[in-house]
């Protein structure tokens, strides 16, 4: 077995691809001995790349998506020399200005309109709001290039104004943890118990086409579910497997969900 294989077995299948990735990044940082920074990254792969970093004593592995609290963050792959405090994450913060008193934006309308224009997901942050204000965080080195593009969101005519970034919003929405019992971490139980549905209905759901997990349509009700994926449930909001905690008596998986309403 190779070392490769060896890695990637302790993964998903259809995560080898980006472990490949990964295991690049960090060999690159090995060999020229010098920080490597990734595209954005979803919790999973956050995980996933913290575990294979910390494989190797001599390396060191940070986040940052621009705010306490991001979702989607750029992760730094640096030598134990470094000193963290000195690592440029490249971010960009846009500040979305559009007339506020005669339309709503909505988050699924910033990110469509931003993948229609042709943007790649890994170069775009955590889209977030207080409610009236909206901010979207880029990597710094296509700020420029996503500004010229996107000067429509729908029907909606906005500008994207590059602002600092310890000018960031305070999100409207926080994650609310909750600590639970499952009998399994198949996906649609995961779904049910983390909106309070019927097992039935989650099932609906996600063979209709209304589920996301990690940011990719997915349709399949009895996929079980690991630490840190994140299942986006269209007109529910998302929840996240945060951690299994042991089990009970009854053999029931104790686990803690975080949950985001829409």
């Amino acid at each position: 077995m190779t070392l490769a294989d060896h890695i990637t077995q302790h993964f998903r299948g259809e995560e080898a691809p980006f472990v490949e990735s990964a295991t690049g990044f960090i060999q690159q940082a090995s060999d020229e001995y010098r920080p490597i920074l990734t595209h954005f990254l979803n919790p999973r792969q956050q995980y996933i790349l913290s575990t294979l970093v910390n494989r190797d004593s001599d390396l060191k592995i940070a986040f940052n998506g621009g705010y306490p609290g991001a979702e989607m963050c750029r992760g730094m792959i640096y030598p134990a020399y470094f000193d963290e405090a000195s690592l440029d994450f490249e971010l960009n913060l846009f500040e979305v200005d559009y007339p506020v008193k005669f339309t709503d934006l909505q988050h699924g309308q910033i990110l469509g309109s931003m993948l229609g224009a042709g943007i790649d997901r890994e170069v775009l942050g955590d889209i977030i709001t207080d409610g009236i204000r909206w901010q979207v965080f880029t990597t710094e080195d296509m700020s420029r290039y996503i500004a010229s593009q996107v000067d429509r969101m729908g029907k909606i005519k906005v500008r994207l104004k590059t602002i600092d970034l310890d000018e960031h919003l305070f999100p409207l929405n926080a994650w609310e943890e909750e600590s639970t019992t499952l009998s399994s971490t198949r996906l649609d139980n995961v779904v049910a118990t983390g909106f309070h549905l019927s097992r039935h209905h989650a099932k609906e759901l996600i063979e209709a086409g209304r589920i996301q997990l990690n940011w990719n349509v997915f349709e399949r009700p009895d996929y079980q579910l690991a630490f840190q994926d994140v299942i986006s449930v269209r007109g529910f909001g998302r929840v996240r497997l945060t951690s299994v905690n042991g089990v009970t008596k009854k053999d029931k998986l104790k686990v803690t969900l975080s949950v985001l309403h829409k």
